[in-house]
């Protein structure tokens, strides 16, 4: 009896682990796959990583040319500190002009060429060399030469036939830039792939590709941010939560502060998101700080991404409210990542906090702040929904996450925030100013908290060199929270609830 062949081996990797993550393992094999997208998409740095990962397997490649020169795909290649020799590429416009006459129009003249001359002109050079992968580009020039439609479709068709009968994995590349472009290509690929690419009013390019069709097997649909950096390109596939996940003890996160652990009814949760509002400068950072530095000095790993701070400035605050961490980062259990807001893509941000999690093995983390995440990418239609599937991944892999949020304004009423995430936050704490005896205080109390019990008492609190103090409730104001505050003259030994 034959014996069946695994599905991985019917599967073509690419090379570019986040690519195949969203193909299940890559392309399917001995298949005529496009890959399609305007200039600058990044089609051939994705084709040339292909045919590396063949040579890396012991595949032959063969890149067919219609578009680039042999030079201009080796400078692609140096750009990147890639090695072509072990790649055949094949110049069509160069074959096709030592093979004419002089005075005679090349392949970049259509009108003058047959078709038919140039489809047997690669048949030959495959034939020669019997590759495993190969890269056909472009489309464009092929839908150029044919001039008719039908006559366009029949052409790639046979190409289609002819490579797959040979057992060949194919990529053909189609730029898009053909005035008449149609769907022909589309409907007779195994599969697509389709690259774009936008520009934001500031900020770096933003790429994203989508599978929209793969026979025969599995993928993860949706669009898909990726970078186009030195050594190739970078996919961040798009999170889904609910395959994410591990078995967890439900454990309890207390702070250095005995006061504010009360006041949290014992602490805040692993597996929990627990979100700090209030105005700038009101103690938002020190706060969430506290916690991890209580994670940190049980010998767990930490990570802290600075949207709003530079790394500088953060350390030098802790040392100031007694919460050294430069021993934490020197010994690696704590990481701070300062995020360039105007060169991140949301899916970049995504895979960053993934691979904290699963690869450096973090427990707790701090994102500070949620402003600032929203405000790198304005034009993201859809921001709100990687936060909320974020925090569920992140819930489900049992991590303390501590997130802050600026609300607008100082004092008096605050204004409502860009991101509203209380809904889904585990617990929620609430810091304000007041003002009392010609002194500016600040206010802190729970909101929320899913777990269980919490005060629901209003407390002041300070920073100071000798660390956090939380102090009694504040019995004596009120509005403190609607930013509306008044002092209440109690009796002696009374309270407000009398």
């Amino acid at each position: 009896m034959k014996e069946s062949i695994p599905f991985e081996d019917h599967l073509a990797s690419t090379g570019i682990s986040g690519l195949d993550d969203i193909l299940m393992g890559g392309l399917p094999s001995s298949r005529f796959i496009l890959l399609e997208g305007a200039p600058g998409t990044g089609k051939t740095t994705l084709a040339i990583q292909f045919l590396l990962e063949g040579v890396l397997k012991g595949e032959s490649g063969l890149y067919i040319t219609l578009s680039e020169t042999k030079d201009e795909l080796n400078g692609v290649a140096r750009s990147h500190g890639w090695d072509l020799s072990k790649i055949k590429l094949f110049d069509l416009e160069a074959s096709d002009e030592d093979g004419l006459p002089d005075g005679q129009y090349t392949f970049f003249h259509p009108s003058e060429v047959e078709l038919g001359q140039t489809t047997q002109s690669l048949i030959d050079e495959f034939e020669r060399i019997q590759p495993k992968r190969v890269v056909f580009d472009s489309l464009s020039e092929m839908r150029l030469l044919a001039r008719d439609p039908l006559k366009y479709r029949r052409q790639v068709l046979a190409l289609k036939q002819y490579f797959t009968k040979r057992d060949a994995s194919v990529l053909v590349l189609d730029d898009l830039t053909s005035s008449n472009s149609d769907l022909q290509p589309q409907s007779i690929a195994h599969g697509v792939i389709s690259l774009e690419k936008s520009s934001p009013d500031y900020g770096t390019d933003r790429r994203r590709l989508i599978i929209t069709k793969m026979r025969g097997v599995g993928f993860i649909g949706g669009y898909h941010d990726y970078l186009i950096e030195k050594g190739g390109i970078r996919v961040f596939p798009r999170l889904i939560a609910n395959k994410h996940g591990v078995n967890f003890t439900r454990r309890i996160a207390k702070s250095e502060s005995p006061e504010l652990n009360a006041l949290l009814g014992g602490g805040i949760d692993y597996g929990s998101s627990n979100l700090i509002l209030g105005p700038a400068g009101s103690g938002k950072s020190s706060l969430a700080l506290h916690f991890i530095v209580a994670a940190l000095n049980r010998g767990e790993k930490a990570v802290i991404y600075l949207f709003d701070e530079n790394e500088r400035s953060y350390i030098a605050r802790s040392e100031g409210i007694n919460l050294g961490i430069k021993k934490f980062i020197a010994s690696k259990q704590l990481v701070i990542k300062q995020i360039d807001p105007a060169e991140l893509v949301p899916g970049q941000f995504a895979q960053m906090v993934r691979d904290s999690v699963e690869l450096e093995k973090v427990s707790c983390l701090i994102i500070d702040s949620l402003s600032g995440y929203m405000h790198a990418m304005p034009e993201e239609r859809s921001l709100i929904l990687h936060v909320h599937e974020l925090l569920t991944y992140l819930s489900q892999m049992g991590i303390l996450s501590i997130l802050l949020l600026v609300q607008h304004g100082l004092i008096g009423r605050m204004e409502s925030s860009a991101i509203d995430l209380s809904y889904i936050a585990d617990s929620a704490f609430l810091l304000r100013y007041f003002e009392s005896k010609g002194k500016v205080r600040k206010a802190i109390s729970v909101l929320k908290k899913r777990s269980g019990y919490h005060e629901d008492s209003v407390r002041e609190f300070s920073f100071s060199h000798a660390g956090l103090k939380v102090g009694r409730p504040l019995e004596n104001f009120e509005g403190i929270l609607t930013g509306n505050t008044r002092f209440v003259d109690l009796p002696l030994g009374g309270t407000s609830d009398e």
